[in-house]
């Protein structure tokens, strides 16, 4: 790890204005920064501490929904009493992620914005050939070893996937990324890998993550984070499903379906031909089960990956399952 310079931010602006130096990044919870400097993938020259700032942690509800401040605590979110009861899967996202120490030390802005466990990505000793961390180098991934790598949103350039579960259920229940006064879609926060899969999200230059905007629903107040693993604490999805359901009056018709997965694409990814094609219908397991297998529409595995085109379907048909409450 090379020297830096330290910088304590005592505002908003002033953190954004830092940030514009060269070789700046933000230190928050500190869990994503300090894992990629030591392993020599992130280099800053300055660091930027807005761990402090006052009111970036607060987590408050109107009418409409949540706020959620970027600075709150990935922990403090998941227990929180109203976020458990109004937004489950947002809950169990959080709590199905990492580890309890590292829970009580990362922020929400800080999950949201974390970076790829791509091993060609993490080790630039043994895999100098990287687009995502070395644009115009080249992809180790391709016809290496590819189980956890991405079968959705890949491009030539980066099969990388996006490890995060936070983010999975921000996209299915609609919610807003504020950056500053700007309110972007969770769903179009992130972007494709394409020809420049270093570019992973909208954020420009000085600009700050400030809080998650999720609004209330029938579908978030019914929702489900179903995550499927190797093992059962402190591992990444091998395939993830956000599921909110509204059901009609009737009980059995779908009004409303919100799915969106994780573990299996470069970004967030919303299934909305599984949603398009069960909405109005009645919910029952046959009719599930064949729409699920819509969650794979333009999927390409890529060798030891191809396992997650049939794990994925059967993971999202669980969620509605159960929420529709058939085993």
């Amino acid at each position: 790890m090379r020297d830096f310079s330290y910088q304590r931010a005592s505002s908003i602006d002033e953190a954004r204005q830092a940030s514009l130096q060269a070789g700046a990044m933000l230190l928050a919870g500190g869990t994503t920064l300090l894992d990629l400097a030591k392993c020599g993938v992130t280099e800053p020259d300055a660091v930027i501490d807005i761990s402090h700032l006052d009111g970036l942690d607060l987590i408050t509800f109107d009418g409409n929904g949540a706020t959620i401040g970027a600075l709150a605590k990935m922990s403090a979110v998941a227990d929180h009493a109203d976020i458990r009861s109004r937004f489950p899967a947002v809950a169990q996202s959080l709590s199905l992620a990492a580890s309890a120490q590292l829970r009580n030390m990362a922020t929400i802005g800080g999950n949201i914005l974390q970076r790829t466990r791509c091993t060609y990505f993490r080790d630039p000793v043994a895999f100098p050939a990287c687009n995502k961390r070395s644009p115009g180098s080249g992809c180790s991934a391709l016809g290496g070893i590819t189980r956890n790598h991405a079968v959705l949103g890949t491009s030539d350039a980066c099969i990388a996937s996006y490890p995060g579960d936070l983010a999975v259920a921000l996209v299915a229940l609609d919610a807003t990324i504020h950056i500053g006064d700007r309110r972007v879609a969770a769903e179009d926060f992130f972007l494709l890998p394409g020809d420049t899969p270093d570019r992973e999200t909208v954020l420009g230059r000085g600009e700050i993550i400030t809080a998650v905007g999720i609004p209330s629903s029938a579908a978030a107040h019914n929702s489900v984070y179903l995550k499927v693993r190797d093992r059962q604490s402190y591992e990444f999805a091998a395939a993830s499903a956000a599921v909110g359901l509204e059901l009609d009056a009737d009980g059995v018709t779908i009004r409303d379906l919100r799915v969106a997965l994780g573990g299996v694409a470069t970004v967030p990814w919303r299934a909305r031909a599984v949603e398009r094609a069960l909405t109005g219908q009645r919910l029952d397991a046959e009719a599930v089960n064949a729409a699920s297998l819509l969650a794979m529409e333009g999927a390409v595995s890529h060798g030891d990956n191809r396992y997650k085109i049939d794990l994925a379907p059967r993971v999202v048909a669980r969620a509605i399952l159960s929420l529709g409450g058939i085993a």
